[in-house]
């Protein structure tokens, strides 16, 4: 691979880790930071929480596990 094709892979990696960043607090992004801030809300209050925590934690666990991975691979160009 030569050095062009590196550096375009690791700016592909470093892309979409800015994604799955921005997946975790966009407001917009079924998996963001608003839905488990709600969820905390509504325990709080004593109230059912709105959205099923544990799939949302999985999911959200999924997008760091990835993350992660990522960096990792960058960290050992």
């Amino acid at each position: 691979m030569d050095e062009m094709e590196k550096r375009m892979e690791r700016e592909q990696k470093e892309s979409e880790i800015r994604t799955l960043i921005n997946k975790l607090s966009a407001p917009s992004s079924d998996i963001g930071d608003w839905k488990v801030v709600k969820c905390y809300e509504a325990k709080l209050q004593g109230h059912d929480l709105p959205y099923n925590l544990d799939e949302l934690m999985e999911k959200r666990q999924k997008v760091r596990d990835r993350i992660n991975e990522l960096q990792k691979e960058l960290e050992s160009e």
